[in-house]
């Protein structure tokens, strides 16, 4: 099988690992850090888009901001899925304050959206709360 890219959270190397380890999560062959330890990612602008672009495993991104209420009793649903589907997923944030022109690029109306991107083209997208079941079956269905 040919090997797939995942880029290590930590410190943005794209690495290379066969697909049927992925499940094992991995480790970064620049800094040895765990390449998909269950953690959820907070992005910026530009780590975004690589992170996007360079991921050929699927990458949920929660578009979220500081103020939003559901966004906050989201986080914690968030996390558990992430550690859920750590093998299967990256699992992102980016704030919309912080990264408005990113936001606006991806329409971004209302938050808390949830945008799965899989080779860097957004391939499903959900609006609003979502509680740890819900959000594990939907990225399931995706994967």
């Amino acid at each position: 099988m040919e090997p797939i890219h995942v880029v290590c959270p930590h410190c943005d190397t794209t690495n290379r690992m066969p697909r049927e380890r992925l499940g094992e999560g991995g480790t970064c062959g620049k800094c040895k850090q765990p390449l998909l330890d269950g953690r959820v990612l907070a992005l910026d602008g530009e780590r975004f888009a690589h992170h996007v672009a360079s991921n050929d495993i699927l990458v949920v991104v929660d578009f979220w901001a500081p103020w939003c209420g559901p966004c906050k009793m989201m986080a914690p649903q968030f996390e558990r899925a992430a550690r859920e589907l750590a093998g299967a997923a990256r699992f992102a944030k980016l704030d919309t304050d912080q990264a408005q022109a990113v936001a606006a690029r991806y329409g971004i109306r209302s938050i808390p959206t949830l945008i799965a991107f899989r080779g860097g083209r957004e391939i499903a997208r959900q609006s609003g709360a979502m509680d740890a079941p819900t959000l594990v079956r939907w990225v399931r269905e995706l994967v």
